[in-house]
C-alpha cells in the first residue's frame, strides 16, 4: 500500500495483483486492470480500457519521493507519502526537533539501527530503519543530536508511537 499526495489530497494506492505487465491496482478503493510497460527509464506506457497513454516520471533532485509527472502538455506534482512523512505531516509541519525521541506512527519491525548510545549524530543522518506495510522507511534527525538511549534491537517488532531512540 502506498499513499500518494496530489494537490494536497492523499490517495491510497495498492497493487492487488501482478502477472507480467498486467497489474490490478486499487486507488482509493476503485479497482483498475491495466497493462504497463516501461520502454525507457521513467517512461511508462499504460493500456487501460483499450486506450494507450504514456506518462513520464521524473524524480526531484533532492527528494526521490517527489515526482514531476508529464502526459502530453499536462504536468502534475506527486509525492509518495511514507510513514515518516505521514507522521510529520500529521504534526502539521513540525520537524520533530521538539521531541527527545524517535518513534514510528505505525507498528512495524526494526530492520537496522545505525547509532549507539553516546553517538553524536549530525542533522540529516539516518538513525534507524523500520519496515512497515512491506515498505522500509529511514528515520533521520533534523538537527544535531546525541543518542542517550537505544530502546530496541534489530529484529524487534514495535508498536506505533513507541519510543525507539532517546536523545539528550
Amino acid at each position: 500500500m502506498y499513499e500518494v499526495n496530489y494537490k494536497d489530497n492523499d490517495y491510497k494506492v495498492e497493487i492487488l495483483s501482478r502477472n507480467g505487465n498486467k497489474i490490478t491496482i486499487s486507488v482509493d478503493d476503485r479497482v483498475y486492470d491495466i497493462d504497463v510497460t516501461e520502454p525507457e527509464s521513467g517512461i511508462f506506457s499504460i493500456l487501460y480500457n483499450n486506450k494507450s497513454v504514456q506518462y513520464s516520471f521524473f524524480p526531484e533532485k533532492d527528494d526521490r519521493k517527489k515526482y514531476k509527472v508529464y502526459h502530453g502538455d499536462k504536468e502534475w506534482n506527486l509525492e509518495i507519502i511514507d510513514p515518516q512523512r505521514r507522521y510529520r505531516k500529521s504534526r502539521k509541519g513540525d520537524d520533530g526537533d521538539d521531541s527527545n525521541y524517535i518513534s514510528t506512527p505505525m507498528p512495524g519491525k526494526v530492520v537496522k539501527i545505525l547509532v549507539k548510545e553516546g553517538d553524536k549524530v549530525p542533522a540529516g543522518s539516518t538513525v534507524i530503519i523500520i519496515s512497515a506495510m512491506k515498505m522500509e522507511s529511514e528515520y533521520k534527525v533534523t538537527s544535531d543530536r546525541v543518542v542517550k538511549e537505544v530502546l530496541v534491537k534489530e529484529g524487534d517488532n514495535i508498536d506505533g508511537d513507541q519510543p525507539l531512540i532517546i536523545f539528550e
